[in-house]
């Protein structure tokens, strides 16, 4: 059969139930730590959702009815307030059929801005703690195409918002014929570009861009709901205001526009605004960045923001390798500091030697936390540095391998500030870091806090062996009551009120198991060596009543990662004390038809940034063996009925392995990319060009060697992906060729699915298909020699 229409598909009933389980609220937690907003989420939208019409123009996709994102995913359809001391709640009255975006809070934590999307429309609501009801902001229509549509400004009295422009006239209609012919052109300088969809194409698009992104920016008074236009309308890609609630940081879009690259590149004026909209500050004047090499950065004024400590205070980074990592260099990057009114000249901070990662504020003194990062050790470094006396010595607070999850000493907690900005919690000299506390019998998450003066740290928390435990948030400075999210195998995840030194929890939620038959699954964390000595493991999934000795058919899924050493590559990561949830077009819900899952096994390339890839295909085939030799060999695996599976470039490593190995049976490649020539200037952390590496670029294609791919093999995609390089081409064209070369082949193309699957019913009918797949070449297959 060569095409085939057919209507969506579902899976057995037992999966159904599991997949449409209710799900437990999301927690927001206030900046003031007294209460948390509990946000009840829809699950799936309705593929005619995804259906409706779509502009996809400059990177972005705009639902032209109501002048917001196209389909927006996770939105929310309730909201319940919650106090942290004492438990009461109050459910708060919403719109009829509310479909909200993630509420934005206050910084004092009293209020929260919420978006309402209707038909025709984005609306703005405001809430507060007092009040069991929403409140709308009339005649505001907002316009959610470029950034995000509402902020604080000026503490928590006003909001900052992006308008639709009144009275903007009809939108645009298409040309009954072409004017001429689209054209580009380039002058002979190198712009090396990433494979990138959904940009602009025509004049037409133009029009439309201009006309669905142009904003008119506004405050809007939280006690009076009284609106104030701020400046003339414009495209702004950015919108920072200042602390001291006079200032405003915009970046405004302008053309010449780029039709390969999308909105973030095109030309844009970064200015710092008063509150009328006059212009006091012109900051830079970038141009359009169709030049700047790949993993590089744009020469002058970049990651330009406010200082949250002081009034108005600007800081941005500059390179100093002309933004190219291949060039040498003695230092890549400077942070410049300006202070208002402007006039001055910028100071020099600091130099990182690499390339510049991060910018963390203390609270007070002029401190901060600044991170580089060396592209070809993949290491990571943290300085102290005291912005306001440049002749202080940086301090070394940190070096490791960005890799080395087992020496991760974690992420500072971050606070907000009255003024809306973000700096360190700090309790006098003390910083808290919160990780995930990778080791080898698996992730134990910890709460320290760390002098700044010696460097020593304490741990204050550590989650035990038994369940999974992470650190929400501080409840007091000092870091001794904190909120955590706990949970077990057996219980889903929970608020709680936890006090330094005491195993004492108390309960804030009590969120219910909406799925007992997965308590029944069981789960072991399996580690075992690659034949070269590289230390490897899955997660084995065994199916609710499993009998021991019983051989099954097998699911490998994996995700391949490259590595510069072994014992990185070898390191464990995850849980297996964590509750498990299957949503979406998860490969887990196979467990319920009898399948073993060998989840997540790691199958690590390593090598020389540079070249590791060279040796790809001899490293991936070695990885999926020994993780079939190591299920074999505890008894569960039947060696006869393995399949292999993965998402992305989990799908090209399916593809690759059922061309260069007999090791499976069947495999499921879902939105892959299976022709590397069509990403030419580099994939995945691959940073030779297709010129520099042609042999690697073909070899590593399974598109190549279709002709030896033999082993059934499903392909799916979505129709509307847009996630660079993996154009839907790809599997349409692999798909033509194992075809063409006598291979078994099935190729699903989902309509208005992107690079994920979100439909209800695109979901369901992805997991018919794998199910369907494996059963009738895995599961039901007849027996094979086992000389594989």
């Amino acid at each position: 059969m060569a095409t085939a229409e057919i209507n969506y598909q579902k899976p057995p009933q037992a999966i159904l139930d599991v997949m449409h389980a209710p799900a437990s609220p999301v927690p927001s937690i206030s900046p003031a730590k007294t209460h948390i907003l509990l946000i009840q989420r829809q699950l799936y939208p309705s593929i005619a959702v995804l259906a409706a019409p779509v502009h996809r123009i400059a990177g972005l996709r705009i639902n032209p009815a109501n002048n917001g994102p196209h389909a927006p995913l996770g939105t929310a359809t309730g909201l319940t307030l919650k106090t942290i001391a004492g438990g009461a709640e109050v459910k708060i009255a919403t719109p009829p059929g509310a479909s909200l975006d993630t509420p934005v809070w206050s910084p004092d934590g009293k209020y929260f801005a919420v978006t309402n999307s209707t038909a025709s429309t984005i609306e703005l609501y405001i809430g507060s703690l007092t009040s069991p009801a929403l409140r709308k902001v009339p005649g505001v229509i907002l316009n959610d195409t470029i950034g995000q549509p509402v902020a604080w400004f000026s503490s928590s009295r006003e909001l900052l918002v992006r308008m639709v422009v009144a009275a903007r006239g009809p939108a645009p209609k298409p040309p009954a014929a072409p004017a001429g012919p689209n054209v580009q052109e380039s002058s002979g300088n190198a712009g090396p570009v990433r494979t990138y969809q959904d940009m602009l194409k025509s004049p037409y698009d133009e029009k439309l861009f201009d006309y669905y992104c142009t904003s008119q920016l506004a405050s809007i008074d939280v006690a009076t709901l009284r609106v104030t236009p701020i400046g003339k309308a414009g495209i702004f890609s950015s919108l920072n205001p200042a602390p001291d609630g006079k200032h405003l940081l915009v970046a405004r879009i302008h053309k010449p526009y780029s039709y390969l690259h999308a909105y973030p590149n095109f030309p844009h004026e970064t200015e710092v605004w008063d509150r009328t909209g006059r212009t006091v500050y012109q900051v830079f004047s970038h141009p359009l960045e169709d030049t700047v090499p790949i993993e590089g950065v744009p020469t002058g004024r970049r990651s330009i923001g406010w200082r949250p400590t002081e009034g108005a205070t600007l800081m941005w980074w500059e390179a100093l390798d002309g933004g190219d990592p291949k060039t040498k260099a003695p230092f890549r990057d400077k942070l410049m500091m300006l202070r208002a009114p402007f006039s001055g000249q910028p100071v020099e901070v600091f130099k990182t030697q690499h390339r510049a990662r991060g910018l963390m504020y203390g609270e007070s003194g002029g401190m901060a936390l600044v991170s580089d990062y060396d592209r070809d050790r993949r290491w990571l470094q943290m300085f102290r540095i005291y912005l306001d006396d440049p002749t202080a010595q940086a301090k070394l607070v940190s070096s490791r391998n960005a890799q080395d999850r087992y020496k991760d000493p974690g992420l500072p907690l971050l606070k907000r500030l009255p003024t809306g900005g973000m700096v360190l919690q700090q309790s006098g000299d003390y910083v808290f870091l919160s990780g995930t506390g990778a080791s080898p019998q698996g992730d134990r998450p910890f709460l320290d806090r760390m002098n700044l003066r010696t460097w020593e740290t304490e741990r204050l928390f550590r989650a035990g062996d038994q369940g999974y435990e992470t650190v929400v948030g501080l409840l007091d400075a000092e870091g001794t009551r904190f909120l955590t999210s706990y949970e077990t195998p057996n219980t889903p995840p929970n608020l709680y009120i936890r006090q330094k030194g005491s195993e004492t929890r108390t309960a804030i939620t009590n969120f219910q198991d909406p799925t007992p038959i997965l308590r029944k699954i069981k789960r072991q964390l399996v580690t075992y060596k690659r034949d070269d000595g590289v230390q490897l493991s899955f997660t084995l999934f065994l199916p609710p009543d499993y009998q021991p000795g019983q051989r099954l058919p097998t699911i490998m899924w994996a995700y391949p990662l490259e590595y510069n050493d072994a014992d990185t590559a070898g390191q464990i990561g995850g849980s297996t004390q964590r509750f498990v949830q299957m949503r979406g077009i998860s490969q887990l819900f196979l467990l319920l038809s009898g399948y073993a899952i060998l989840n997540d096994a790691t199958i690590p390339i390593v090598g020389n940034p540079e070249t590791v890839n060279n040796t790809y295909l001899e490293q991936l085939v070695a990885g999926a063996k020994a993780a079939i030799d190591k299920a074999v060999e505890m008894g569960v695996t039947d060696r006869n009925r393995v399949g292999v599976g993965g998402h992305s470039y989990g799908a090209f490593m399916t593809g690759n392995l059922l061309a260069h190995s007999k090791l499976f049976r069947a495999g499921v490649a879902r939105s892959g990319a299976y022709n590397r020539t069509l990403t030419p200037f580099g994939f995945q952390s691959e940073r030779r060009t297709f010129w520099q590496a042609r042999d690697i670029y073909m070899k590593m294609s399974p598109f190549t060697y279709a002709d030896q791919i033999k082993t059934p093999i499903l392909l799916i995609h979505g129709e509307a992906d847009n996630n660079p390089g993996t154009f839907p081409i790809n599997s349409e064209r692999l798909y033509q060729a194992i075809r063409g070369n006598g291979g078994t082949v099935r190729l699903v193309m989902l309509p208005f699915e992107s690079h994920g699957y979100a439909a209800r019913e695109s979901s369901e009918h992805t997991v018919w298909e794998m199910l369907t797949w494996f059963d009738k070449y895995v599961k039901n297959a007849p027996a094979e020699s086992s000389s594989k």
